[in-house]
């Protein structure tokens, strides 16, 4: 036909339907679209597979697994079928013929739209609500293998008298069954009713009645099991009180039933529960009354009954019953809430001591040995030092050690010294090129154990170390360097195969090495490759020369990302500490079992009662679980992480704990026996300072056992704010081998101190015994200071320090030039019934980049000291020398006598800067600069001499010049951190 509008005819052009080329390659598109999704989940799911089994622990991937497949379909399905059933149920019951109405025609036009599509539509609604509800089913897991799995505690609560394992285990699951419920009721109720709607079984504007028989009865049966739901959840109610958190001025976060609860809330929540089931029998009654209209009286009353009955009265019962006489009324569940809490947190065997806090012995001598008796006193701090051990013992900059060290217990000359120890882990920052194969292949790990002295310092303010050096040699024996698994080893690392690892270098050269460990996930595998290369977005795993036969990946490398992947149902401590054990080192990590079921036991935030300053100005120093609240927790798990194989062994520590029974039921075989722990092992391990914060937060309330005590609040304390910086956060606990009282002998303790609620003189000290292998280890100590008198807390003591005139000017002239000062850790010790506080000074300054200990303050009643040496400081402050310790040795912890003159002082201080940049230019190689610094340092030395002979003659003595002249072994080349010299020996001078 010709064309009409008059224009050359042709042929037709078809627009908006793309060519077959174009719909062939958009469907292409979708497809590889389809296929890399698949691909995508399949290389997750692929890679943790791999890594569970990896590791040994495919049990827990598999059992979490398949717990939430089986959540996730049951739940799924369930939510499926009821709202399902009930949109094809009102479909089926609907009108054969719809009433003649604008609102009717209005509707034809949808039942005709959707009429072609409704099987389709009723699977994809079905298959929306089951997917949202599997989903979340399978998140509750942990509440199922909990419900499935829980043994009992053996403890009744005081109200029901029902076991403890029902609030933790039981309820919980009820709960979300509970719930589940309610969303399948009204989700259902909502489907049915709007179906009903479309076919006319409702009516909103139409004349005659506004439901269809059929509709009202089937609605009606839903809002029966709706309202019979609600009376589960009254009846549930009642339980839940006894796990209830509320207000109350006694403390925050109060848990359990008060007055008002047992006497107004309880008894109305069994009334309603008794309502609410009639109510539902008059909804299910309309099937065969076929009228709403005693449902919905009932329902009306039901909602009065509760707003009455379940608010209004109790108001009434706490207005005029309570708070007339709250203290009499309240302490009986006070007093059940102060025996669950200290049952909770294990602080229920508290032993708390009055102590005078001031001395009666005049004998000054016998003070001054009483304080080597009392307490091995730690002046290095590791919180300070790591710099100095980076500095002195880092060695290349590829290695690094964690901002806050660890405290340990070794045996140094027959006898256990507490330690300051630390890993010189890798650092990828220090790599002098980064790229891939730097960062991945070559530079995959730190290595060797640095450790020091706790009790001492050198004549130049370092440390004393025990064990230094790369290699690393000294106390610790012979071990397995290398360090693949650390804290701050965060990336991964492919080794094992063609490509060599650089292990160490020394003055020949670097020294390589290939991995030899079973750790990781296999590469040779192309299909392990693929997912690899998705799973990280790194395509070069995929097809890089760099792998080959052998090659194993690395990652979860952290100790705590490891404890935590095969054990997801333990809370993690913030602090993994190093241990040499048996000839590997290894990370021993705490762990604990908690629950926020235990009835009448005060809860708290884990993430507030564990900061402190350290983890306030540290990123490396986390807090735990950070909002998780809890009213229930127990060290049940020791965990290690072998530094070199990534092995990770759980021990069951708390054997009586039935949270971790309940997991190890759950997870059998993941949890090794106590009896599996080494004797070497067991050395180690320690009270961990997590827990420890959480129990003296509740301690600072929950130390009373009197109600009318607890109601009062006069007996409330506080934690301390570290007084040694302005961070404003609580001052962290303290290791420390040391013995109260009432010990015969020191043990390794966990200490800190306590003030009264808003002011800062001390109110009491606390310690734990932390020593695993002690037969009172986790016995907690407090000593309590008498109300009446005032004893000095740590900001006081600090204030004072600051405050007198003598050290005042000696701090001044610590600060001149572009030095600093930095506090250590403030120590409390308890003898002869006062308190000694000894605080290390360090100086970081004049050139230095790293703080060395310059100076001790000591305190004692009204004594104060500050000098070079904790003994002479401590020499001063009790006006004695003690008869049991030996004279100090010059070389290695007194520095070298000056007379008091400055010229002699500012020669020493020109040899330490001499010192020091000898050995910067050694390990970059420059010998000429290292040849100039060895003549300054060799002036200076001379210098020094003849400064210190002239003040021996001014003074009028003739003096031995040797013993005021610097030596080899007391100058600064004498230090345990020197470097050899190019002809072998360590240094000049």
């Amino acid at each position: 036909m010709p064309d009409r509008g008059g224009g050359p005819t042709g042929p037709r052009i078809r627009v908006g339907r793309p060519s077959r080329r174009v719909r062939t390659l958009l469907m292409t598109l979708g497809v590889l679209a389809v296929l890399g999704m698949a691909f995508t989940m399949f290389a997750g799911f692929w890679t943790d597979w791999l890594w569970y089994r990896s590791v040994h622990y495919s049990s827990v991937f598999t059992t979490t697994l398949w717990t939430k497949i089986g959540l996730f379909f049951v739940f799924g399905l369930l939510m499926a079928l009821a709202v399902g059933l009930n949109i094809w149920l009102a479909h089926r019951l609907r009108p054969p013929l719809s009433a003649m109405s604008m609102e009717q025609q209005s509707l034809d036009r949808y039942r005709m739209g959707i009429a072609p599509y409704k099987k389709w539509l009723l699977l994809g609604i079905t298959a929306l609500v089951g997917l949202i509800a599997g989903a979340s089913a399978s998140s509750q897991w942990r509440t199922w293998l909990m419900w499935v799995n829980g043994v009992p505690f053996h403890q009744k609560d005081p109200q029901f008298h029902l076991d403890v394992s029902f609030y933790a285990f039981d309820l919980p699951w009820y709960r979300f069954l509970l719930g589940f419920g309610f969303a399948a009721a009204i989700l259902s109720l909502i489907a049915a009713a709007l179906t009903h709607y479309l076919y006319g079984g409702l009516r909103v504007t139409s004349p005659g009645a506004r439901a269809t028989a059929a509709a009202t009865g089937h609605l009606s049966v839903l809002l029966g099991i709706f309202v019979a739901l609600k009376g589960v959840a009254y009846w549930l109610d009642r339980y839940g009180l006894a796990v209830k958190s509320s207000d109350f001025k006694a403390t925050d976060n109060w848990t359990g039933l008060r007055y008002v609860d047992a006497n107004a809330y309880l008894p109305a929540k069994t009334i309603l529960f008794c309502i609410a089931v009639i109510c539902a029998l008059l909804f299910f009654a309309t099937l065969w009354r076929r009228t709403w209209q005693l449902p919905v009286i009932g329902f009306g009353l039901m909602v009065l009954s509760a707003i009455l009955i379940g608010g209004l009265y109790p108001a009434i019962v706490q207005k005029f019953q309570v708070q007339p006489n709250e203290q009499a009324k309240e302490a009986p569940y006070v007093q059940k809430n102060l025996k669950a809490t200290r049952e909770a947190y294990g602080i229920d065997d508290t032993k708390v001591s009055d102590y005078s806090g001031t001395s009666k012995t005049t004998d000054k001598t016998k003070l001054r040995d009483d304080v080597d008796s009392t307490a091995s006193i730690r002046i290095l701090d590791p919180n300070v030092v790591s710099p100095t051990f980076q500095q002195l013992q880092q060695i290349r900059n590829y290695y690094g050690f964690p901002t806050n060290l660890d405290v340990d217990r070794y045996t140094n000359d027959g006898k256990v010294q507490d330690t300051v120890i630390g890993l010189r882990e890798l650092n990828l920052a220090g790599i002098p090129k980064n790229n891939w194969i730097n960062d991945h292949f070559r530079y995959t790990h730190g290595y060797g154990v640095v450790a020091a002295k706790g009790t001492d310092a050198d004549a130049n303010g370092q440390p004393v170390f025990t064990e230094s050096d790369l290699p690393s040699t000294g106390d610790l024996g012979e071990y397995k360097q290398q360090i693949y698994y650390g804290e701050k080893t965060t990336t991964y690392s492919i080794v094992g195969g063609p490509q060599k690892e650089i292990d160490y270098s020394d003055d020949s050269g670097e020294k390589t090495t290939s991995y030899k460990g079973k750790s990781g996930v296999n590469l040779d595998n192309p299909i392990n490759r693929a997912a690899y290369a998705v799973a990280f977005s790194e395509p070069q795993i995929l097809y890089s020369g760099a792998i080959g036969k052998g090659s194993r990946i690395l990652y979860n490398r952290t100790p705590k990302e490891r404890v935590e992947a095969v054990a997801p149902w333990l809370t993690i401590d913030g602090d993994a500490y190093p241990a040499v054990v048996d000839g590997r080192i290894q990370w021993i990590v705490d762990a604990y079992t908690t629950t926020n079921g235990y009835p009448y036991a005060s809860r708290t935030t884990l993430g507030d009662t564990t900061a402190d300053s350290l983890t306030a100005s540290n990123n490396s120093r986390a807090v735990v679980a950070q909002q998780n609240q809890v009213n229930y927790i127990r060290n049940s798990v020791k965990a290690t992480v072998d530094a070199y194989t990534g092995q990770v062994k759980l021990y069951q520590w708390d054997t009586e704990d039935p949270v971790l029974k309940t997991w190890m039921k759950a997870f059998p075989h993941t949890v090794e026996p106590r009896t599996a722990i080494s004797k070497s092992l067991m050395d180690h391990l320690r009270y961990p300072q997590d827990l420890f914060k959480v129990q003296r937060e509740l301690l600072t309330r929950y130390h009373v056992t009197n109600a009318q005590t607890f109601l009062t609040g006069s007996e409330v304390w506080q934690v301390p704010n570290d007084p040694t910086n302005q961070s404003g956060n609580a001052v962290p606990p303290y290791y420390l081998s040391m013995k109260m009282p009432d010990q015969s002998a020191q043990t390794f303790s966990l200490t800190t101190t306590f003030t009264p609620n808003g002011r800062d003189n001390l109110s009491a000290f606390m310690s734990v015994d932390a020593e695993a292998g002690s037969s009172d280890y986790g016995k907690i100590r407090i000593l309590k200071l008498p109300t009446s008198t005032t004893v000095d807390g740590p900001k006081q003591v600090q204030s004072q320090f600051n405050s007198e005139q003598d050290i005042a000017e000696s701090i001044k002239l610590l600060k001149g030039g572009d030095s600093d000062i930095e506090y250590g850790n403030l120590l409390t010790v308890p003898l002869d019934g006062g308190l000694l506080y000894v605080e290390p000074v360090y100086v970081r300054g004049g050139g230095l980049k790293y703080p060395l200990l310059r100076k001790v303050l000591v305190s004692y009643g009204d004594k104060t000291a500050f000098e070079d040496t904790l003994d002479q400081a401590l020499n001063k402050v009790f006006g004695a020398e003690s008869s049991t310790t030996p004279p100090p040795d010059t070389g290695t912890t007194t520095p070298p006598p000056t007379s008091g003159n400055p010229t002699v002082q500012q020669a020493l201080d020109d040899a330490q800067k001499a010192f020091d940049a000898g050995q910067a230019a050694l390990k970059k190689g420059d010998w000429k600069a290292y040849g100039e610094a060895q003549k300054d340092l060799e002036a200076a030395l001379k210098r020094a001499e003849e400064a210190q002979s002239k003040a021996g003659k001014t003074s009028g003595g003739s003096g031995n010049k040797g013993t005021a002249t610097p030596s080899p072994s007391t100058s600064p080349s004498s230090s345990p951190s020197s470097s050899p010299s190019p002809s072998g020996s360590s240094g000049s001078g």
